[in-house]
């Protein structure tokens, strides 16, 4: 999984610096991203939030905050919501309207189980540009 992950970042990073013209690196509060995915035997739906940003032509890089809603239905006596907020924090790539995000969720200590940190991978749509009509 790793592998893929690393070779699927690289190959974006290469068509970037290939095709780059102008680059700039921002901040934003909000990017107008939506994206959807998995993470520990559950589903999410976030929003790129505050972030860090490296724009190349139709490409761009972000680093920041995700709020988002996550999706798991927990087996056991005691059970939480399905859905439930959550804040994580990940890299998040655009080309045009399309999106791929690598998350990471902390899911905090609890009687039976240590804290942990889970990556995830989701896919969405750069939502000004999809209703903009921009390419």
């Amino acid at each position: 999984m790793k592998k893929i992950i690393l070779s699927i970042s690289l190959s974006f990073l290469y068509s970037t610096i290939v095709t780059a013209q102008k680059s700039e690196l921002k901040t934003a509060l909000f990017d107008g991203v939506v994206v959807s995915g998995y993470v520990d035997d559950g589903a999410f739906l976030n929003f790129t939030g505050p972030n860090i940003k490296f724009q190349c032509d139709n490409s761009t890089y972000m680093v920041g905050m995700l709020p988002s809603l996550r999706f798991k239905e927990d087996e056991g006596m005691t059970k939480n919501s399905f859905v439930s907020p959550a804040l994580g924090l990940g890299v998040t790539y655009t080309y045009k309207f399309f999106a791929i995000q690598l998350p990471l969720y902390y899911n905090g200590k609890t009687s039976v189980e240590n804290g942990e940190w889970n990556i995830g991978i989701g896919v969405g749509l750069k939502l000004n540009q999809v209703f903009n009509g921009k390419n």
